[in-house]
């Protein structure tokens, strides 16, 4: 408004030079557009600025003399605009001021929503009753406005345990294993099966076989459990699709461990999603790089991945520790490091590095490099 009212002045200023018969040729000339105008545009589009200036300017005309010019809209129209905006002016000019209830600060609206997203049982009422409870004021419809306003649905619909969110609070308790086949040079088709933990993500190849009877599962499954039980595994659930390869006897051993047995459903390879991750790994970094020959070929190939896999690849989930390895401490901070001497470590022929500091684990030199004369 500010700005159409000093284009407007500019306007009127630039009127005063001229002479009355200029005006009224320009008069004529924008009469006959507006005629061409309204020919075309059966209904024009007026903005509440375009309303507030026209109502401004033709307000101290009367109607008669309204009901003659050549405009887009009635003169009625014009007067109904006129009137709105005194409406307008008086509302804004008689509403009270500093009332009403303040507006709720940004921490608390994004302690709400960690409340929400944390608890899904918990219903406005419940965050309610917990942030008064850590002495935080604020009312219960106030809860509710922010939940509806980041589109956080009512608690009973958002109950439902879904799978990810199982997968996530059971990390410590969960097993995956799974069947990938493989083949060697002569065509032949071998059978590896492996098994994977979610918390620690620590890789374990049971075995290798082109006939994967369920005695021979069995016997895995066997080997597994002593194995748990060694290092004092806290494994409850074992999560495996349902192929025929697992026999009966393979889940009763388990379930003699205090393993129960977590099927997935059929064709749903991501409710195995970690297990799978893993194998699309072996195959990228491992088995699409190498010509395995034989059964014994593949077992030691992949001995040394579980081996390098577990002590040496980093992990996005773990922080880019390793399953068996974690994080060394740095003895120096990076903007002192003037030299590093890092050795590099090859496995199966250099399809595998590992990159060690030569002074030991986690050791950087700090120091300058003449020094070492």
């Amino acid at each position: 408004m500010a700005y159409l009212t000093v284009t407007t002045t500019f306007s009127f200023l630039g009127l005063l030079p001229r002479t009355d018969r200029d005006k009224e040729i320009e008069i004529l000339v924008l009469r006959h557009q507006l005629m061409v105008l309204q020919r075309q545009v059966t209904k024009p589009a007026f903005t509440p600025t375009d309303r507030y200036l026209l109502a401004g300017l033709l307000h101290r005309l009367p109607t008669e003399r309204l009901r003659h010019l050549v405009l887009l809209v009635r003169p009625d129209t014009v007067l109904r605009w006129h009137r709105d905006l005194l409406r307008r002016r008086h509302a804004a000019a008689s509403a009270p001021r500093g009332r009403g209830r303040p507006r709720t600060i940004r921490p608390i609206q994004l302690l709400v929503l960690r409340l929400a997203r944390e608890n899904a049982s918990w219903g406005y009422r419940r965050i309610h009753g917990e942030l008064a409870a850590l002495s935080i004021k604020v009312a219960a419809s106030t809860v509710w406005e922010i939940l509806k306003a980041h589109g956080i649905d009512p608690a009973p619909e958002r109950t439902a345990t879904t799978w990810a969110t199982f997968l996530r609070s059971q990390a410590n308790a969960l097993l995956a294993c799974d069947f990938f086949e493989v083949r060697t040079l002569t065509g032949a088709r071998l059978y590896v099966l492996a098994v994977i933990e979610h918390a620690t993500r620590r890789i374990r190849v049971l075995g290798v076989t082109a006939h994967p009877t369920g005695q021979w599962v069995t016997q895995l499954g066997r080997n597994l459990a002593m194995d748990l039980q060694d290092v004092g595994s806290s494994a409850k659930f074992l999560i495996r699709d349902r192929d025929a390869k697992f026999a009966a006897a393979f889940d009763a051993v388990l379930a003699d461990a205090g393993i129960r047995i977590v099927k997935s459903g059929v064709r749903l390879p991501r409710m195995n999603s970690i297990m799978e991750r893993w194998i699309q790994t072996c195959r990228r970094e491992l088995l699409d790089r190498t010509l395995i020959w034989n059964q014994h070929h593949l077992l030691h190939a992949l001995r040394e991945f579980e081996t390098f896999y577990n002590e040496h690849r980093p992990h996005r989930a773990l922080r880019q520790a390793a399953p068996l390895r974690p994080l060394p401490i740095p003895n120096a901070a990076p903007a002192q490091i003037t030299a590093l001497d890092i050795h590099r470590r090859d496995r199966l022929g250099g399809i595998l590095k590992e990159y060690r500091h030569a002074a030991g684990p986690g050791r950087m030199i700090n120091r300058h490099p003449q020094a070492r004369r």
